[in-house]
């Protein structure tokens, strides 16, 4: 457990142990020589997990959790569309193995400060009026070591401090132009970490000064949030995708975050660092008219809509929705029962309310359908509702998705209009101008 994952005391102590724990957030990130964009204009606040609950069933390939977290103080206020950033907890064993390589003493303390003519580097606490932070805790809280790759430069860095000369050798190689292709095969395809790299070549001992500014700096993982205030005062709720992928060479990888997050146990009473962002889908008001497309997680913020607009719909007029969901079976159908649910009777999906709900599997049948077909087969109702100035709002993969549903977004505008493809292209192009077609994609 790490000095930030904190388990709950149930006493006045635990809101002391969580305002020692923020002093050393602000102090550690504030240090930090890396880009922390977040830190500079919100304030770091602390949620307790209160729900992991996974959405996929076993044997699915996908795994899928839904979290909930309570504000453990006042209030934070925030509205559908927004996201969360949270700062993932690096395995503390690997932690103490990098300060254990160095050759760093885990418990000196240390202030990080702006040099004229150099960069960030660390000294040992001496007459300053710095506050000072232990090593461990600034490398905890600001260095990651145990997910990301180094950059070039790291290797030719490293270089200079080898004593061993066949690892000079190689290393010099990798810096150099004709070493790039090999550096790219052995670091960035293979997602080396920075530990990993320095246990492969032993005889290299880089100055703590040198370490700060060239590990990678540990940065906040953004979720999409999934819920509305509205539905749920005081609490926020995420939905995230374990990540996990081979490299070329067999070598198993995991992400940071989302590993890190399905392990933890509720019951343990669990609070965790976070910052609230505005995200870039705006919350949009009752009377305008829906069309969401949302494959896999990208389903996420539109929860939070759904759930907003169900609550509004009950105390006056609110415009219909129709969302198009993606997934590959019935194994991986996030949320089923939630749609499901607002599709009958006065639900906001339902006919009576103008909506829809449509779902498009993968992998269920022979032939693969994807949300882009079942568009398709509502391409009237789609152009209707645009003609009543509907807003579009596209979440999910940023590989192929969002262009694949712009292009048959074209198809329908193309056809139902009677117009070519480029004045098609055109009259979307304006769409977003006006602030009617929103997309939110991640890697």
């Amino acid at each position: 457990m790490s000095s930030w994952e904190l388990q709950e005391n149930f006493g006045p102590s635990s809101f002391i142990n969580l305002e020692g724990i923020r002093m050393q957030l602000e102090t550690a990130r504030s240090m930090s020589a890396g880009k922390l964009s977040n830190y500079n204009n919100k304030a770091v606040c602390f949620l307790k997990m209160i729900k992991n609950q996974p959405l996929t069933k076993s044997g699915s390939g996908k795994d899928v959790h839904h979290f909930e977290f309570e504000f453990v103080s006042a209030a934070i206020e925030y509205e559908v569309g927004d996201v969360l950033e949270i700062l993932p907890s690096q395995d503390p064993a690997a932690v103490d193995t990098f300060i254990q390589r160095c050759n760093l003493d885990p418990d000196a303390l240390i202030t990080v400060q702006h040099k004229e003519m150099k960069n960030y580097l660390p000294d040992i606490h001496k007459n300053t009026t710095e506050v000072p932070i232990k090593l461990r805790t600034f490398v905890e809280l600001t260095m990651d070591v145990t997910s990301a790759s180094p950059r070039r430069y790291f290797f030719e860095v490293m270089s200079y401090f080898a004593t061993a000369e066949h690892e000079k050798e190689r290393l010099q190689y990798f810096a150099s132009p004709e070493g790039r292709d090999d550096l790219y095969k052995y670091n960035q395809k293979e997602r080396r970490t920075v530990l990993e790299v320095l246990e492969d070549f032993p005889s290299v001992q880089m100055p703590i000064d040198w370490l700060v500014q060239l590990v990678p700096p540990l940065k906040t993982r953004a979720f999409s949030i999934s819920s509305s205030p509205l539905a749920h005062p005081n609490q926020v709720h995420l939905t995230v995708s374990v990540v996990s992928w081979t490299t070329p060479y067999k070598r198993k990888r995991t992400g940071l975050c989302s590993v890190w997050l399905a392990g933890l146990d509720p019951q343990q009473g669990i609070y965790i660092p976070a910052w609230f962002q505005k995200g870039s889908l705006p919350r949009p008001p009752p009377s305008v008219p829906l069309i969401l497309i949302g494959p896999g997680t990208g389903c996420a913020p539109f929860r939070g809509f759904v759930e907003e607009r169900a609550i509004q719909s009950s105390s006056g007029p609110a415009a219909p929705i129709i969302f198009f969901f993606g997934c590959r079976n019935e194994d991986d159908f996030l949320y089923r029962e939630l749609w499901l649910s607002h599709s009958l009777n006065d639900g906001v999906f339902s006919e009576a309310k103008g909506g829809g709900f449509y779902v498009a599997f993968s992998r269920k049948q022979p032939q693969k359908v994807y949300v882009q077909h079942k568009m398709l087969e509502q391409s009237q109702r789609i152009w209707n509702l645009l003609l009543s100035k509907a807003s579009i709002y596209v979440a999910g993969s940023a590989t192929k998705m969002p262009s694949d549903v712009w292009s048959t977004f074209e198809e329908i505008v193309s056809k139902e209009g009677e117009a070519s493809r480029d004045s098609a292209a055109n009259w979307l192009k304006a769409l977003q101008r006006a602030g009617r077609y929103h997309v939110e994609a991640w890697s």
